[in-house]
């Protein structure tokens, strides 16, 4: 389900949520990782990260806190290879990860 999109970055909630609001923020435009949507494209990363802002205000977790999540690399847990961020919060988020 698309929760909020823009010209360039559509989010959408992850099929396995992890937390009570699990949003995937995603460029429409094809990049494998972070590392290199940011080498090729930093304001799209940055739209990324307003986008992922956006959403966590219109679910509520902007004021209580939220956490953006980019894996990089299979031995991070990279399963899918076109960027995206996650998004997590509606609950306690331990630190640290993983």
């Amino acid at each position: 389900m698309i929760v909020r999109e823009s010209d360039r970055v559509v989010a959408f909630r992850d099929i396995n949520p992890q937390a009570p609001t699990h949003v995937l923020v995603i460029p429409k435009e094809h990049h494998v990782n972070v590392a290199e949507l940011a080498a090729a494209d930093p304001e799209l990363l940055a739209e990324m990260m307003r986008e992922a802002h956006e959403v966590a205000v219109d679910e509520g977790i902007a004021e209580t806190g939220y956490r953006v999540v980019f894996n990089t690399g299979p031995q991070a847990g990279q399963t899918v290879f076109h960027t995206h961020a996650h998004l997590l919060g509606g609950r306690g988020l331990n630190w640290p990860p993983g």
